[in-house]
C-alpha cells in the first residue's frame, strides 16, 4: 500500500462526468440510451448550439459549440433536447455528495468535474480501489458514467481523466510522461487554448515534449509568466493544492448570446444588450456582489472578436448601470459591421459585505434624497409581508450559457 501513498507526495483524483447533460437525460429516460442525443438551445434558431452530446452523436462528428444546423447535417437522426437545469444541478449535487463521503478535500471546478485529494485515505484501500468504488457508486446510484484520473498532482490528474472516456480510470505518474503525455500535440494540453497553441507552433513547439524542453526565457517573452507555468506543467510539476474553499473565489460575472442573424440593426442590438445586462444584474444580486469594471465583447460576422472594458469610479450592480455602461462602450467601439454575438461582463467582483461605502458630497445628496422612499418601502414591506415594488423575475428557459457551469457552485456552498 505504501507504494501508492508516498510519504512526501500526494494522491490526487480528477473526476470528470462523461457527456454529463446528455447522460443525465438518458438516466431520466432510458429509451434514449444508445441514440445520438444532443443538448442545445432553441432548435429553430441559429443561436442554438450544441452544449454537449452523447458518444453516439460524437461518433457522427457532432461537437460541442457546433451550430445545430451543422450537427443535424452530420447526424440526421440526432435527438435534440432543451436543457433541464434542475436535473443537472440535482445530479451534480448528488455526485459531489458521493465524493465528499470519501474525503473532505474535494474541489468542484464546474458542474461536472472536480478534484479530490485522497492522500489520507489509505484505510479505504489503494487509489485504484477507491476510484473504482467511486465510479461504480456514481453509476449504480445515479446511472451516470464518469472517468477518473489518478496522479501526484492536479494537472496530471486532469490529463489522465481525459485519456480514457467513457468510464475510464487512468494512472499518470511522472515516470509515465515520456510515453503517455509528451507525444501528445501541445494543443491537447490542459491550459493551452487555441490561440496559445498557434503561438507555440510558431516557435516550433508542436508536442508537449517540445514544450517541456523549450527555453524558459523564450516562453516568458512569448506568453509572460504563463509560459513558465506551462513548461512546469509539461514537466509534470504542479504544486497547487486541492482547495475546497476555491468555490468562494470568483472575479467576474458575465453573459453572452449569439444573435439569430448577423445584424447592424441598432434596436435589435440594444434590446439584446438590455437582456444581457438584466441577466448579469440578476446573477450579481443572487451572489450578493458588486463590480467596478464592465467589459463588452463583440463578435462580428467574420468571427473577428474584440473586447473593450472600462474601470468605473464606483461599484455597480443594477441592470440600468450595467446597460448604460455597456451601451457607451458599444457606441464608442462598434465598427458598424454586422454583429453575430454580444457579451457583457462585470469584473473586479467583491462581496457587498466587504465594501465600505464612502459617500462624497454628491453621492450623499443622492442617497439622502432616496431615504424617504426606502423608508416607505420598508413600511409597506413590514405591513404586507413582502416588498410590493419588487419585480418577480419570470423563469427562463433560455439555452444554457457557459456561466451555468460555474453558477452551480452556489448550490454546492449551501
Amino acid at each position: 500500500m505504501s507504494k501508492w501513498y508516498p510519504k512526501n507526495g500526494r494522491v490526487i483524483f480528477h473526476v470528470d462526468m462523461n457527456s454529463f447533460y446528455a447522460s443525465v437525460e438518458m438516466a431520466y429516460n432510458p429509451k434514449l440510451k444508445g441514440k445520438p442525443v444532443a443538448i442545445a438551445g432553441n432548435p429553430e434558431e441559429r443561436k442554438g448550439i450544441i452544449v454537449t452530446s452523447s458518444y453516439e452523436a460524437r461518433a457522427k462528428g457532432v461537437k460541442t459549440t457546433m451550430p445545430l444546423w451543422e450537427a443535424r447535417k452530420l447526424c440526421p437522426d440526432l435527438v435534440v433536447m432543451r436543457p433541464n437545469f434542475d436535473r443537472y444541478r440535482f445530479a451534480s449535487s448528488e455526485m459531489f455528495k458521493i465524493l465528499s463521503e470519501v474525503t473532505t478535500f474535494v474541489q468542484p471546478v464546474s458542474i461536472d468535474e472536480g478534484y479530490m485529494d485522497i492522500t489520507a485515505c489509505q484505510h479505504l484501500g489503494s487509489p485504484l480501489d477507491i476510484a473504482a468504488s467511486i465510479q461504480q457508486r456514481i453509476k449504480d446510484e445515479l446511472d451516470l458514467p464518469c472517468s477518473i484520473g489518478i496522479a501526484p498532482n492536479k494537472f496530471l490528474a486532469k490529463m489522465a481523466s481525459d485519456m480514457r472516456k467513457p468510464m475510464g480510470i487512468t494512472v499518470l505518474r511522472k515516470r509515465d510522461l515520456p510515453k503517455k503525455l509528451w507525444p501528445l500535440p501541445v494543443k491537447e494540453m490542459h491550459g493551452v487554448g487555441e490561440k496559445t497553441a498557434i503561438k507555440l507552433n510558431k516557435i516550433d513547439i508542436y508536442t508537449i515534449k517540445d514544450l517541456a524542453d523549450a527555453d524558459t526565457f523564450q516562453l516568458k517573452r512569448l506568453l509572460g509568466i504563463n509560459g513558465e507555468r506551462l513548461k512546469d506543467r509539461a514537466n509534470g510539476i504542479d504544486s497547487t493544492p486541492v482547495d475546497p474553499d476555491a468555490i468562494y473565489e470568483f472575479k467576474s460575472i458575465g453573459n453572452s448570446q449569439t444573435l439569430a442573424h448577423d445584424t447592424t440593426d441598432e434596436l435589435t442590438i440594444q434590446r439584446l444588450m438590455r437582456q444581457l445586462a438584466r441577466k448579469v444584474a440578476t446573477r450579481l444580486k443572487r451572489k450578493q456582489v458588486v463590480g467596478q469594471n464592465v467589459q463588452l465583447m463583440i463578435r462580428y460576422y467574420d468571427r473577428k472578436t474584440v473586447t473593450r472594458s472600462v474601470k468605473l469610479p464606483e461599484y455597480i450592480e443594477t441592470e440600468e448601470e450595467i446597460y448604460i455602461t455597456s451601451l457607451d462602450l458599444f457606441e464608442n467601439h462598434w465598427t458598424g459591421d454586422p454583429i453575430r454575438l454580444l457579451g457583457v461582463t462585470v469584473q473586479d467582483i467583491v462581496e457587498k459585505d466587504e465594501i465600505v461605502h464612502q459617500l462624497d458630497l454628491f453621492t450623499y445628496q443622492k442617497e439622502a434624497e432616496k431615504e424617504p422612499l426606502y423608508q416607505a418601502i420598508d413600511h409597506l414591506t413590514e405591513k404586507y409581508g413582502k416588498n410590493p415594488f419588487k419585480k418577480i423575475e419570470p423563469k427562463s428557459d433560455d439555452q444554457p450559457r457557459t456561466s451555468f457551469q460555474k453558477d452551480f457552485l452556489d448550490d454546492f456552498k449551501k
